[in-house]
């Protein structure tokens, strides 16, 4: 950053000695009587031209930086904060965001090199690592889900899915799904074999459950905190699923991923990112203010649908080390390879040593 600044200094000082003689030439060139009215414009013109030169600097300094987000997702609120607060501008980087219709559209991007930074599920990251792609993880959020139901609805356990048709926010590998498909396997159900499945974006999932086109519907948490403002209920919370495997604490299921390739040929960039994305967290966490300036992002129908959404953005930011969250995701790791195999966690037994990202330094909170 201090380069950064540097340059941009050099370069306003480097014009200003260029043009302020050559507009002052032109004002001691005026004959008397005109000298009055021509050193107002040449004055004006050089300040203009100063600051210009200063923004465009600044933004000629700035390293772009291509992410990924889904538009209905919560991290969209995050990076909403980010670009009010100027907070990747004062870190040196121009976010390019590129809306996705889904977590998958997200998946697809990382890996055919259209974003360089997308928020999904460490699983995932975690079954692409032992598929030879060297992704890196960097935890965002304890956020999860749940199997939600209609009030009335006659199902009101697991086993009572049998039968049933199950919509499945966010792709046949989402985390949630594959925890919900372990704890579910452990008591002797087998949710692909024995309900009805469909997989579909988050949005359209939540629509289908309100019209009443599946009996039950796995989505992610803001989604669930909708539906619960209508009456509708939890039939199996995803951290019920997570205690049933092992979990003491919740982790971080789902973080900031880029391949290890970005961060080789671009040292400094991300922990820039992070940087700002942490400052933006502290913003949520101390200020209400803010978040009434993302009441229009969160689309929540009612004042306790948006009082839900904020508690939990809050609680669900992660406060763990990078290496009691590896720890803990090992152990989660190494129970669903032993309960669901290849078909949940792909080749690999053992959590990659090397997915978790440590950052060189942490700044102080």
């Amino acid at each position: 950053m201090d380069r950064l600044l540097l340059s941009r200094n050099r370069a306003i000082i480097k014009l200003g000695k260029i043009v302020l003689p050559i507009l002052c030439q032109a004002e001691i060139r005026g004959k008397a009587g005109e000298f009055a009215v021509k050193a107002v414009l040449p004055l004006r013109l050089c300040v203009a031209v100063l600051c210009l030169v200063s923004a465009t600097c600044g933004n000629a300094g700035a390293e772009t930086l291509r992410i990924g987000v889904q538009k209905t997702g919560t991290f969209a609120w995050q990076l909403d904060v980010i670009k009010r607060h100027g907070l990747a501008r004062d870190n040196g980087l121009d976010l390019d965001i590129k809306e996705l219709a889904s977590p998958e559209a997200g998946k697809l991007a990382l890996n055919g090199g259209s974003v360089d930074v997308a928020v999904v599920d460490w699983l995932w990251a975690a079954r692409e690592r032992a598929l030879g792609r060297a992704l890196k993880f960097y935890p965002y959020s304890t956020a999860v889900g749940a199997i939600m139901v209609k009030e009335g609805s006659p199902l009101r356990q697991l086993s009572d899915l049998k039968g049933r048709s199950l919509a499945v926010a966010g792709g046949a590998l989402d985390k949630s799904w594959l925890m919900v498909r372990a704890a579910a396997l452990r008591r002797g159900i087998d949710l692909p074999r024995q309900a009805s499945l469909l997989f579909g974006a988050p949005p359209l999932l939540y629509e289908k459950l309100r019209q009443g086109e599946a009996d039950a519907s796995l989505n992610f948490w803001n989604f669930c905190a909708r539906l619960e403002s209508q009456g509708y209920r939890k039939l199996y919370d995803v951290r019920d699923a997570e205690a049933e495997l092992g979990l003491a604490e919740p982790i971080a299921v789902i973080g900031y991923v880029f391949s290890a390739a970005f961060l080789s040929a671009h040292p400094g960039t991300i922990d820039r990112f992070l940087d700002a994305a942490q400052k933006a967290d502290r913003i949520m966490l101390e200020s209400d203010a803010e978040w009434e300036s993302l009441r229009p992002l969160m689309a929540a129908e009612d004042q306790s649908t948006f009082e839900a959404y904020r508690a939990t953005g809050r609680s669900t930011m992660p406060r763990r080390s990078i290496d009691d969250e590896e720890s803990d995701a090992r152990k989660l790791f190494r129970t669903l390879a032993e309960i669901g195999g290849p078909e949940l966690v792909g080749p690999s037994k053992e959590l990659d040593e090397q997915l978790y990202y440590r950052r060189p330094t942490v700044p102080e909170n």
